[in-house]
């Protein structure tokens, strides 16, 4: 009944429940019964069962006896007493006859029910128990690390603080029996309190911490299911899964318990379905079984070396069988095959605009017409008349073109267009010409092409070393050298300005 998300310190009601009474694992709907008969007025000469049942954290629930008859509602904070001395602090979870049928269900008797309800918790009682429940983390952390450095081969999971924060209830794991006395001295010493250690199994850790499963929604553990039963892989054959560790375990490591839910349907299924049954004999060949429909009451069959499995009802299984044990085979069965109904295609049901919506689609309409225009204008020119895009800082408008370009282009179309060839029926001799020139330009003798690269390379270096003399000259003189800027071929000079410099005063 109680949570974290709570606005008012007296527990969580449907006013101060900031969730709306639908908190996550830990919190107002953990555990919880349904006060059935919260509605009804009860006799006039009847006094009400003086026994409520308490909650605490991680869905730990007792009995106390209210022996002021106060009037408590769920969700009210109580001061209870404990069994090793001192109080605890715990939220009313049940009140009522549900009470008297809650002890039944857990074969507990009433004389066995001995401690009370001391008083509805205070203000100082409940700042009390705040501080305690918020150093549960820290102590947590401290205590496993602790039993890392004594190298013991457990797992602490919980700390539970008692109300008057003068004791502390360590829940843990492990595989087999642990002598933690050394880590309980070290406790002791570290939180100057006493200590109790819990050893619990895999499937109540998972309940107390909580969390959600495979399906989406929290843990049945941590919400509704109160005892646990064995869950054996039986469970999954029977139901046709895969047997895949990862798939049938949960947050536990231990199977799901939800594979018990749809055993006992399934198992009345298996009722008229033969177990025997793996092949058939008949005058064609030997067919195995393939594939088992125990609702639709169906059995598949298929031949060696063919893909086609061949459906038959199990009454006609039966038969068959039967006449196999007789020596009788038939002769195929295809021809006893079960007529299917055909599947019916699932109707797809589109987006209709009931209430006047726009449509889902819209925005990704809009973007496919503007690239279809972008494809089909680019590379057209633009018709007359057409607005001129807006000048901007780097690039000035361009004026629009006058009309007489578009005449001059119309009449140039319209008019026949010279042959490519008019050149060359003009002057016949061209080509000849040209060819003339280029074997005089290129000598057919590699020797001459070799004589020609000397000669070049040699007035090369006669104009590198008259340039260097030139320079000595100039250096012994004092003058500056005419030389080009190196780097780039297309450097620039600095231009003059233009404007006139200030005059120096």
């Amino acid at each position: 009944m109680g949570c974290g998300s709570c606005s008012t310190g007296g527990g969580c009601t449907p006013a101060g429940c900031k969730s709306n009474g639908s908190c996550l694992t830990g919190g107002c709907s953990k555990l919880d019964v349904y006060d059935w008969l919260a509605h009804m007025d009860l006799p006039t000469n009847y006094k009400p069962f003086n026994i409520i049942e308490v909650k605490f954290k991680g869905s730990r629930k007792d009995f106390y006896i209210n022996h002021e008859h106060a009037y408590l509602e769920m969700g009210d904070l109580v001061v209870v007493e404990t069994t090793t001395g001192g109080y605890d602090i715990g939220h009313v979870s049940l009140t009522g006859e549900l009470v008297r049928m809650q002890i039944k269900k857990k074969h507990q008797k009433l004389d066995d029910i001995t401690r009370k309800v001391i008083r509805r918790a205070t203000p100082a009682d409940v700042d009390k128990w705040k501080a305690a429940k918020d150093m549960e983390w820290e102590t947590m952390h401290k205590a496993r690390t602790l039993a890392l450095n004594l190298g013991l081969s457990m797992k602490i999971s919980d700390v539970d603080y008692q109300g008057e924060k003068t004791k502390a209830t360590f829940y843990y794991t492990a595989e087999g029996r642990v002598d933690f006395r050394e880590l309980i001295k070290k406790m002791a010493e570290s939180f100057r309190i006493r200590i109790e250690m819990r050893q619990i199994g895999m499937r109540q850790e998972a309940s107390r911490l909580g969390g959600l499963g495979s399906c989406g929604r929290e843990l049945c553990c941590s919400t509704w299911l109160t005892d646990f039963k064995t869950v054996s892989t039986s469970a999954a054959r029977y139901q046709n899964l895969s047997l895949n560790t990862l798939k049938l375990a949960g947050q536990c490591g231990k199977l799901k318990c939800c594979l018990n839910y749809e055993l006992d349907t399934y198992m009345d299924a298996l009722k008229d379905i033969p177990d025997d049954v793996d092949r058939l004999e008949t005058v064609i060949g030997m067919a195995r079984l393939q594939k088992t429909d125990i609702f639709r009451k169906l059995m598949w069959f298929s031949y060696p070396n063919q893909e086609n499995w061949i459906p038959i009802e199990i009454s006609r299984v039966k038969e068959i069988q039967k006449l196999n044990k007789e020596g009788i085979k038939p002769e195929d069965l295809k021809d006893e095959a079960a007529d299917l109904e055909p599947v019916q295609p699932t109707k797809v049901f589109d987006y209709e605009n009931v209430v006047g919506q726009d449509s889902i689609t819209r925005l990704d309409e809009r973007q496919n017409n503007k690239k279809k225009k972008k494809r089909t204008n680019k590379g057209k020119p633009k018709p007359e008349g057409a607005a001129v895009a807006p000048a901007t800082a780097a690039q000035p408008a361009r004026p629009p073109r006058p009309a007489g370009n578009n005449q001059r282009r119309e009449q140039n179309a319209a008019a026949p267009q010279p042959a490519n060839n008019s050149r060359r029926e003009q002057n016949p001799g061209a080509p000849a010409a040209n060819n003339q020139r280029k074997e005089q330009n290129t000598p057919a003798n590699p020797e001459a092409r070799n004589q020609r690269r000397e000669q070049h390379a040699a007035t090369q270096a006669a104009n590198s070393q008259k340039r260097e003399q030139n320079a000595a000259a100039q250096a012994e003189k004092g003058e500056p050298g005419n030389k080009k800027p190196q780097g780039n071929r297309h450097f620039r000079r600095n231009k003059p300005s233009n404007k006139p410099k200030p005059n120096a005063e």
